[in-house]
């Protein structure tokens, strides 16, 4: 039989190192915490704290069973490889090298989440796109990248909100806020920060011409409860009503629901008019400005660390980071990681996890690179 003793080696390490990244004996001690909260009566007369403990525990409780379950099927395979090897059997080899090949791509997949380096990344994301240089191309290109994260996501299994959407002039949209909730969203689209540029055919061209354009995406984390971490002044706050002109139950066009929110301080401009109410709509509003500028507060830092650190941002917001042709040939690249694929249509319709892998990786090598210890 072949000598299996070094891959069971190698997964076990594995293993012990998914232990130290998900912190699994935090969670063991966590989780009668949870379960003491879940089992008060009045838990849920909070919904968003209900909300909140319940997502938590499920994380939490899902985590502990994966790494259980993998060691488990470690256990099995060592267990089966010892038996095979004592009683001198050949028939089982075939069988506990597919152990361990399942073994090592449920860890591949699980390795993953090492790559999440951030403080947030495992949050919700508030994201934005802006149609840019291109005109009527720019907004249509801002449509369908909208698109694309909504097809992103019904893969994933995440929740899309579209908060707020600018209609263009001939087709398109000028821009549109949404909202992703979903375990790691906001890390996955870190990915996405920046300016992306399309060329193509244009279809609003007559002559046929080649057009390019650009649309951009900005992505915050988004916080249930920032109450000590941002204060908000109401002097600091302009707040208009209007109609809304999407979804948003009964009232849509009919009353002023719809809220946008302007922090003259900073410019910061928030819309949300999907929810039923305008006292929704505000609540929700209030939400999201916090979490921009809790956002905007951690950039200053970073900036500042940055230059006292004498370096440059690995890339600065505003910056190109991903092209998509469509004309004269076709092809996804990003410009940060050089990854790329010929595959147009399947990234277009949402297939964007190979990208933002290899940003995370990307980044966490950048990361490295610009730690003190390994400056030269």
């Amino acid at each position: 039989m072949r000598d299996f003793s070094p891959e069971l080696t190698a997964l076990g390490q594995r293993l012990n190192e998914a232990d130290k990244y998900l912190g699994l004996e935090r969670l063991r001690a966590r989780l009668p915490q949870l379960e003491a909260e879940l089992s008060r009566p009045d838990l849920w007369d909070d919904t968003e704290l209900g909300q909140r403990v319940t997502r938590e525990y499920g994380q939490a409780k899902g985590d502990v069973d994966l790494l259980d379950r993998l060691a488990g099927g470690l256990e099995d395979a060592e267990t089966l490889y010892e038996l095979a090897q004592e009683e001198e059997d050949q028939s089982v080899e075939a069988e506990v090298a597919a152990a361990i090949a399942e073994l090592d791509q449920q860890l591949e997949q699980l390795e993953l989440r090492s790559l999440f380096t951030g403080e947030h990344d495992e949050s919700d994301a508030v994201c934005e796109v802006h149609a840019k240089d291109g005109g009527t191309d720019a907004q249509d290109w801002a449509q369908m990248m909208v698109r694309m994260y909504q097809r992103w996501a019904e893969r994933r299994g995440f929740e899309l909100e579209v908060e707020d959407v600018s209609e263009g002039q001939e087709a398109g949209i000028l821009s549109a806020s949404f909202m992703i909730r979903g375990r790691y969203a906001n890390g996955l689209l870190q990915s996405e920060r920046g300016v992306h540029r399309l060329v193509r055919i244009s279809p609003f061209d007559a002559q046929a011409r080649r057009q390019t354009s650009f649309a951009s995406m900005s992505v915050v984390p988004f916080f249930d409860d920032l109450s000590g971490e941002v204060e908000i002044d109401e002097k600091d706050l302009r707040i208009d009503t209007y109609r809304s002109s999407g979804a948003g139950g009964q009232h849509v066009n009919v009353t002023d629901s719809a809220v946008r929110i302007t922090h003259l301080p900073t410019g910061t401009v928030v819309a949300v008019q999907n929810e039923r109410s305008q006292h929704q709509n505000k609540a929700k509003a209030m939400q999201i400005l916090a979490s921009k500028l809790a956002e905007l507060q951690r950039e200053e830092r970073e900036a500042e660390l940055a230059a006292l650190a004498g370096r440059q941002a690995l890339v600065g917001w505003g910056s190109q980071i991903r092209s998509y042709v469509l004309a004269p040939y076709q092809q996804v690249k990003d410009l940060r990681t050089e990854h790329e694929t010929g595959n147009v249509s399947a990234v277009l319709d949402g297939e964007l996890d190979p990208f933002m892998e290899a940003y995370l990786r990307w980044r966490r090598a950048g990361a490295r690179s610009a730690s003190p210890g390994e400056q030269k």
